[in-house]
């Protein structure tokens, strides 16, 4: 199966991987048709899980090669290093600060109470704004073997959008049992929960058709997406599977998570 991928076009291979984990986050949302509520400390663990998942891409995936082209160009591999991965978090803070809120009036009209329906509004608003960073991960990863730089590696693309599929799918169900819980149609649930995925295929062909013409900047682009990454675990990821007071359950998760993302991109490495 991977040398069937060897010779696609980066741009190409960013798509068909990025709409793979978008399969992943619609599978997630599937669950909504299986069953009325999922048992809190399992989705605890699973969204921990997929926040360690998400750690180990930003480093194994992202970071490390990022440092390693930094190095190839003769440059003081820090300073990319540093200053993508400080403006991939700054970028996302302005965006989840400024950008205007889903409309909740008109999207979520089936659901009558108004604080649930604001609340549901928001879940679905910031899993989808964090899906973008992670296309864009995985679009720059694929792009970088249209590089020069010999760091940049299929496998370690690969590995990283699979890392994502596996960690979307619990994404998926956080946001469609939800919304079937507050009284939307499973029909509806599952739309908007395979929706937040939606993002992914498009940010990654942006990322991808970018880092043809930003080879030079390509180090900082990696480390951009790692420090976008790394916001969306620190804010939204831990502090949600710890909220209901699983906290060492959700930290061994997390550990399971980066170990089993670091054993994937060894061995696919």
């Amino acid at each position: 199966m991977y040398e069937m991928f060897v010779d696609v076009n980066p741009v190409l291979q960013a798509l068909i991987f990025t709409l793979f984990t978008w399969a992943c986050t619609a599978l997630g949302a599937s669950f909504v048709y299986f069953t009325k509520k999922t048992n809190a400390i399992l989705f605890d663990c699973m969204l921990a899980f997929a926040g360690g998942v998400m750690i180990a891409a930003s480093f194994w995936s992202l970071l490390a090669p990022a440092i390693s082209m930094a190095e190839e160009q003769s440059n003081a591999p820090v300073i990319p290093a540093v200053t993508g991965f400080i403006l991939g978090g700054l970028f996302l803070l302005l965006v989840d600060r400024w950008l205007p809120m889903i409309d909740e009036k008109l999207y979520f009209k089936d659901i009558k109470d108004k604080s649930a329906k604001r609340r549901t509004a928001m879940l679905v608003f910031s899993l989808t704004l964090h899906n973008i960073p992670e296309g864009l991960a995985v679009g720059v990863a694929f792009g970088a073997l249209s590089s020069e730089f010999s760091t940049a590696s299929l496998s370690g693309a690969i590995a990283l959008a699979i890392g994502i599929g596996i960690q979307n799918i619990p994404e998926g169900t956080a946001v469609s049992l939800p919304l079937r819980r507050e009284g939307m149609t499973k029909n509806k649930s599952f739309f908007y929960g395979q929706f937040s995925g939606m993002v992914e295929p498009i940010s990654a062909v942006i990322g991808a058709v970018a880092v043809v013409f930003i080879q030079p900047l390509l180090p900082y682009a990696l480390s951009f997406a790692a420090g976008a990454m790394i916001f969306v675990v620190a804010k939204e990821v831990i502090p949600g599977s710890q909220e209901r007071g699983h906290v060492q359950l959700a930290t061994m998760s997390l550990m399971v998570g980066f170990a089993v993302m670091m054993i994937l991109d060894v061995a696919l490495g």
